[in-house]
């Protein structure tokens, strides 16, 4: 679970589509648009979540060099975030967009359809997830609940902090930029480890337990 957790926070911390979108929409519409947003993009989660506990098992006991290939593939996207965290002139989710108002319905479908379109994501659930699954421990489908539930609780509360305090981070940071180089850099080596971890595991394709 904590390595899990570990991977999920980095993931998070990384500028990306839904951080980008739900800091913007705080910033420009208040914290209550945020949240809003916010929850479809839990939603996205959600359906991450079951798509894929549905199909791991099934997928890696029939087709075992797919483990290894998205392994590789998880591994190589860690890498380039790793990457696009710390090279110079990394993106900053607190330099915002400017967004039209929206209605509630539309804020969720946004926040949904976010998450649902980024590719960290469907990375986390479809390659990550698997390295944190140990077959002798007991039922895969259960594991990957608990795992993705993991995911999925640190996903939110650390969005939900990002959503109740954009604001304020955003003019801090425009203040001491020192402190958003430290965190491109802790989450950049964060992502980095975890890379080269996955890319040099040597475990087997999961079976059905």
């Amino acid at each position: 679970m904590i390595g899990i957790a570990l991977v999920s926070l980095g993931m998070v911390l990384t500028p990306g589509p839904n951080m980008i979108y739900l800091v913007s929409r705080s910033i420009t519409q208040g914290r209550r648009s945020g949240l809003i947003s916010l929850s479809g993009v839990f939603l996205g989660f959600t359906v991450y979540l079951t798509a894929t506990c549905l199909g791991l098992t099934a997928v890696f006991a029939y087709v075992p060099a797919a483990y290894t290939a998205l392994k590789l593939a998880g591994a190589a996207y860690l890498l380039w975030m790793a990457w696009n965290t710390v090279k110079p002139g990394g993106i900053s989710a607190f330099q915002p967009r400017d967004l039209a108002v929206e209605r509630p319905r539309k804020l969720f479908t946004m926040g949904l359809l976010t998450c649902l379109l980024n590719p960290k994501i469907a990375i986390l659930y479809l390659s990550l997830l698997p390295q944190f699954i140990d077959p002798a421990m007991g039922h895969v489908l259960l594991q990957s609940l608990a795992l993705g539930s993991t995911q999925i609780l640190v996903g939110t509360l650390v969005n939900a902090v990002f959503v109740l305090t954009a604001a304020g981070l955003a003019d801090f940071l425009a203040r001491k930029p020192i402190w958003l180089r430290v965190q491109r850099y802790v989450t950049g080596t964060v992502l980095g480890f975890f890379a080269v971890s996955m890319a040099t595991d040597r475990s087997k394709a999961l079976v059905s337990a």
